[in-house]
């Protein structure tokens, strides 16, 4: 795999940072996909290395990039919602198809796998999309932010997974503008649906929402005992080897 940091301008304006991974001298391109990172990570979370690294090994190259104030982009992530996570993303796919090659494959973690299916009915260059962990509406992550104490401001510390973000009220309100039923009903691209059934940040029935909401040509692949963040190497690269298996069903 060889790796090449990128930046580009996200929906707010702010420099995001990426990494595009491109496949080995050798390894015929087969098609570009664009990663979403779970909510608060970064690019650099082992399932999205990993998926990258085993992507990278079957033809395909890979743009993980950090949402707005995220890991090494810039911005502030208290400005930022769940609607401009969705449109950083469609920033991601105009700069690789203006810089590279057009995404035909949108990959998602937890949020960022709900972003994938908002976003994707924008992108008319892709033909697959997959989620990993994710919910199947983006109200989910309130339950993570209980408690929240808003200032004049319309501002909120909450600290999570030990580190401390601030939120806005817009964030928590924008979770309610959209109907995800809806959009996955309509998304109509094939959905591959990866979940562990012992998650317990985001639950396996929130796989079987997603997998009823949507449309065939649509699969499921559980997880057997992966954490939320599939920290186990060997279960991301099993992850990376079965998305692109299936993948080559569908990429044109």
């Amino acid at each position: 795999m060889k790796t090449s940091e990128v930046s580009f301008p996200g929906s707010q304006g702010a420099t995001l940072t990426g990494l595009l991974d491109l496949p080995d001298a050798g390894v015929d391109l087969r098609a570009c996909a664009v990663f979403a990172h779970c909510f608060t990570c970064s690019k650099d979370l082992r399932v999205v290395r990993g998926v990258a690294r085993e992507l990278t090994k079957e033809g395909l190259a890979v743009l993980r990039f950090d949402f707005t104030g995220l890991g090494h982009s810039e911005g502030d992530f208290a400005e930022t919602t769940f609607s401009t996570n969705a449109g950083d993303l469609e920033a991601a796919a105009d700069w690789l198809a203006a810089n590279y090659e057009a995404p035909k494959l949108l990959v998602g973690h937890s949020l960022g796998g709900a972003a994938v299916l908002l976003a994707a009915g924008s992108m008319p260059s892709v033909e697959a999309v997959a989620t990993i962990g994710a919910p199947c509406d983006p109200t989910h992550v309130k339950h993570l932010l209980s408690g929240a104490e808003f200032d004049e401001e319309d501002r909120a510390e909450v600290v999570l997974a030990g580190r401390a973000f601030t939120i806005s009220k817009a964030f928590l309100e924008d979770l309610d503008d959209h109907n995800m039923q809806r959009r996955i009903a309509n998304l109509n691209r094939p959905l591959l649906i990866f979940h562990s059934p012992v998650d317990t940040v985001v639950g396996i029935d929130n796989a079987e929402r997603i997998y009823n909401a949507a449309k065939h040509p649509k699969s499921f692949v559980s997880l057997h005992e992966a954490d939320h963040l599939v920290t186990d190497a060997k279960t991301a690269a099993y992850l990376g080897h079965i998305l692109s298996a299936w993948s080559q069903l569908y990429l044109s």
